[in-house]
């Protein structure tokens, strides 16, 4: 890990240098996160290796009301991916699947950044919307936002509010 977070912090330092005018900063993990808790309007932008984003967007998800609303992406030069942000307790949960109670809110907001990222922008704000209307109107919640609706209930209201 020291040979790859040393290779990681080379390259940033490299590349901030270029661009004077955006503060860099490092910080260690740990802190970071405690950081996150306690004062997260210090952050902006973090750029992190895999594993160290792994520990932040988990962080962060809590903040945010738990791994069920967090979107993702990782983006490169010349493919993207976008899923679930946060390691969540939907994937590989059988008794949620059987159920058909996981919260789809964090895959349909990541379906609006790949829209977005694909240069589709009025749908991505189309969806992004619909789902923060649904989550707004509090009748289709799934049991992690305190509601007690199915999957395809939550889905099936969101395409509703797609207007």
């Amino acid at each position: 890990m020291k040979l790859a977070d040393g290779l990681f912090l080379e390259s940033c330092r490299e590349v901030a240098k270029k661009y004077p005018g955006i503060k860099y900063n490092e910080i260690i993990v740990d802190n970071c996160c405690m950081q996150l808790v306690s004062k997260p309007e210090q952050f902006d932008v973090m750029v992190t290796p895999n594993l160290y984003g792994n520990l932040v967007a988990n962080t962060a998800a809590g903040i945010a009301g738990g791994t069920g609303v967090m979107p993702g992406g990782n983006v490169g030069a010349e493919h993207a991916i976008f899923e679930q942000g946060a390691s969540a307790g939907n994937v590989g949960n059988e008794k949620q699947v059987l159920q058909k109670r996981a919260n789809p809110v964090a895959v349909l907001l990541s379906s609006a950044m790949m829209l977005r990222h694909l240069q589709f922008p009025s749908f991505a704000d189309r969806l992004e919307q619909a789902v923060i209307s649904v989550i707004k109107d509090g009748k289709y919640r799934t049991k992690d936002l305190g509601g007690d609706s199915t999957t395809q209930e939550v889905v099936d209201a969101v395409i509703a509010n797609l207007g």
